[in-house]
């Protein structure tokens, strides 16, 4: 044998030379980052703006007409509204799919196969190398029950579905059945649509949500609801004060981007988690700081806007997650100063902060959600 040939001898006496199998190369080592275990922050913090302590679940009641901010937990307990009541008719959850190649938006799309690293030459932003992708994106909808065929009707956008409504452990459809039976809420649709994959710098699930536009909106508004209408025979408002957004971590701060960038399209907002904080990516001089700038100067610096969302943030939320070290990544500290601004600039809001609760919020969200919803559409009348 020789170093790279291995000779064969056949019975004829003729001889074949074959060549060593190579030897497989070593991949590249991916280096994973380890997420810190963010500390508790504390709500009596002198960063931290005012707080008023809810004791009881009961409480919920006397603030339904109220903005600013409040303290709740550390312990909750399901919501009853989570369950359809007895004699509550039950809406209808309709689903289908889009094919990103088939729309001018959005395509092709994106996605990262190592996360980025800091680029040398701006602190603020990543070096990350992307490739083109395909993609499906499934939509699902929420027809309540006493909808009728052809009228127009409220609706309420909700990121990051269809997994977020319906499923265990998330969004019951049961709420809206409560709620719009109980007429604490408008008869209204909800329209959970899938993010295109992956998270934050390089994917796509990051250039929809992180992106400081109203790229999103328009988007949904030329893509995603003519298909519902045309599907499902519904006639949807154009009446942007009929029309609200929600979504928790990036799937919050595109909730307000949508809102912010397109008032004329939404204006009320349900945040939880809110990633107000600098995901954006590719960097974009304009707002250096990607959703921290919607505290730092975009609201500050505005008209006051007409707006209306609900917050909420867990005490153990997110503190610097990635190798990114710029000071603009405390989930805590963004959503602390959301509140401070809004109530600045007197802004309709109002704020929860979640005791003993991480990023997602799960155990206050099922909880806190229908007093989220009935929060922000409880003077609404239709026109």
């Amino acid at each position: 044998m020789i170093k790279s040939l291995c000779a064969l001898s056949l019975l004829n006496g003729s001889t074949i030379v074959a060549q060593e199998a190579p030897k497989p190369k070593k991949k590249k080592p991916v280096i994973k980052y380890k997420r810190p275990i963010p500390p508790t922050r504390l709500y009596t913090d002198p960063r931290a703006p005012k707080f008023e302590v809810l004791k009881n679940i009961g409480g919920l009641k006397s603030i339904l007409d109220k903005n600013g901010n409040y303290v709740v937990g550390p312990e909750y307990e399901p919501a009853p509204e989570n369950v359809r009541k007895d004699g509550v008719p039950a809406g209808k959850l309709e689903q289908f799919s889009l094919d990103s190649r088939e729309g001018t938006i959005y395509n092709p799309g994106i996605a990262r196969k190592e996360f980025g690293v800091v680029d040398p030459n701006n602190p603020n932003t990543l070096i990350v190398e992307t490739h083109e992708i395909d993609y499906q994106r499934t939509i699902t909808v929420y027809i309540p029950a006493n909808y009728k065929v052809g009228t127009e009707s409220p609706f309420m956008v909700m990121h990051d579905g269809p997994k977020v409504i319906g499923k265990p452990g998330k969004l019951p459809a049961a709420i809206f059945d409560n709620l719009i039976h109980e007429k604490r809420i408008p008869s209204m649709l909800v329209i959970a649509i899938a993010n295109g994959g992956g998270d934050a710098q390089g994917h796509q699930r990051g250039k929809e949500y992180d992106t400081m536009s109203g790229l999103l909106a328009e988007y949904i508004e030329t893509h995603v609801l003519p298909e519902v209408e045309k599907r499902y025979e519904i006639k949807l408002t154009k009446d942007p004060n009929a029309r609200g957004v929600m979504g928790s971590s990036s799937g919050a701060s595109a909730a307000l981007a949508m809102a912010w960038y397109r008032n004329d399209l939404y204006q009320r907002v349900l945040s939880t988690s809110g990633t107000f904080v600098n995901q954006q990516w590719p960097y974009n001089p304009q707002t250096p700081g990607g959703a921290w700038e919607f505290h730092k100067s975009i609201i500050p610096n505005a008209d006051k806007k007409p707006i209306r969302i609900w917050m909420a943030v867990g005490d153990k939320d997110h503190l610097n997650p990635n190798v990114m070290r710029d000071g603009m990544h405390d989930w805590v500290e963004a959503n602390h100063r959301m509140a401070k601004v809004l109530k600045a600039k007197g802004y309709d809001y109002q704020y929860f902060f979640c005791l003993d609760n991480t990023h997602g919020m799960r155990p206050a969200r099922s909880q806190y959600t229908p007093h989220a919803i009935e929060w922000l559409w409880r003077d609404y009348k239709s026109q």
